[in-house]
């Protein structure tokens, strides 16, 4: 789901995390969030010149998901889904919700995600990654008609 996510949004990056998997992976997921927030966080620095926002819709077969952004530096999540099955593999699908928990906040993003319908869990899953790294990608992007930051404040 990384690659997914790195591939959609166009950052690349490499992962490594060793955890205490032989308890279980909840620590990982959380951990590998919070890092990729953090250099999400530092990356964007004053944000100078971003769109700021980002949304997207991502159908993956019959499931359908959507993420809405904004890097206003209030971390906040919503995490609408009903992923159905509680493991796909050997992976605990509560620790979808941990990780984008992690990442927003430590982002210091709102963001929405919502699964809008589907039934293979898999898929649920695969079109929030997806979705959240178009949505990012907007997100991100320079606009040269952005002088600062965008926000009437002046700051975010």
């Amino acid at each position: 789901m990384l690659t997914l996510f790195a591939r959609h949004s166009r950052i690349s990056f490499k992962c490594q995390a060793d955890g205490d998997l032989d308890v279980d992976s909840h620590h990982t997921v959380e951990d590998v969030g919070i890092v990729i927030g953090k250099c999400l966080k530092e990356a964007l620095g004053d944000k100078v010149g971003i769109t700021r926002y980002g949304h997207e819709y991502v159908p993956m077969d019959e499931s359908l998901g959507f993420v809405a952004l904004d890097l206003s530096g209030r971390s906040y999540l919503v995490f609408d889904a009903d992923l159905g099955n509680p493991k796909v593999g050997d992976f605990d699908t509560e620790l979808v919700e941990e990780f984008f928990q992690a990442l927003a906040f430590n982002a210091e993003m709102n963001l929405h995600l919502k699964v809008l319908y589907g039934k293979n869990t898999h898929h649920k899953i695969e079109a929030l990654f997806k979705a959240f790294g178009r949505a990012l990608r907007q997100a991100i992007d320079i606009n040269p008609n952005i002088k600062g930051v965008n926000s009437t404040k002046g700051v975010l």
